[in-house]
């Protein structure tokens, strides 16, 4: 599933109470981020539970990818990673036949103490996980170099449109990574290897090199120099 950044991406929600326990939603092609917007349909019984019970309270879903071997198991509780990002349900549209539109407005990083609760859907009670300081923000010459790489990466994406128009908005450095390591095009772990960085300074550099990385995997490609 490849998703873009919305208008808006970027803006800082501020702070909201997010409770210590939250539902969860695994699924095996997504990573979510903190300071993005993910729209998800929702059709499953046990999570259309989880849509009603979230929008009834505090509005919050966890995302987290499910790891390999899910298949075996998916009905049931198949191992996930436990690092993921929580979600505001800023609109829900509740459909005829029971399934849900849903938008999600990404708010922390989180990692999954332990996973509680009867409901069909699964719960866990969760430590939320920000950037480890003292790095708050790139070096102007980090910033530059995957703004440049990532100009170039753009020009050979028939998707790039809506990107090339967020790197038009004025954003910090947190907002920049996060819609970048969500919107490219990268594959479920290697975008679970972005979420899971302890700083921005560190999470920049695995974006920078897995871009250079698809530069030489596509060296044939129109676009690259």
């Amino acid at each position: 599933m490849h998703v873009s950044p919305n208008a808006g991406a970027g803006s800082d929600p501020g702070p909201i109470a997010i409770p210590s326990v939250i539902p969860l939603f695994p699924l095996p092609n997504v990573v979510f981020f903190p300071r993005t917007y993910l729209p998800l349909h929702v059709f499953e019984p046990r999570y259309r539970h989880m849509v009603r019970d979230a929008a009834s309270s505090h509005r919050m879903i966890g995302m987290v990818l499910l790891k390999e071997g899910w298949e075996s198991d998916y009905e049931g509780r198949p191992p996930v990673f436990p690092m993921g990002a929580v979600g505001r349900m800023v609109a829900v549209q509740n459909l005829s036949d029971g399934r849900f539109n849903v938008l999600l407005q990404g708010l922390r990083r989180f990692e999954i103490q332990d996973e509680i609760g009867e409901e069909s859907y699964r719960q866990g009670r969760i430590e939320l996980k920000d950037f480890t300081p003292p790095e708050a923000k790139l070096p102007p010459e980090l910033r530059s170099e995957i703004l440049k790489v990532v100009g170039n990466f753009l020009l050979s994406q028939e998707e790039g449109a809506a990107l090339s128009n967020f790197l038009k908005q004025p954003v910090d450095d947190e907002a920049l990574v996060h819609n970048l390591s969500f919107g490219l095009d990268f594959t479920p772990l290697e975008k679970q290897f972005l979420l899971e960085a302890d700083t921005v300074v560190q999470q920049s550099r695995r974006l920078l090199d897995l871009l250079q990385f698809k530069r030489y995997e596509r060296s044939d490609s129109a676009g690259w120099g």
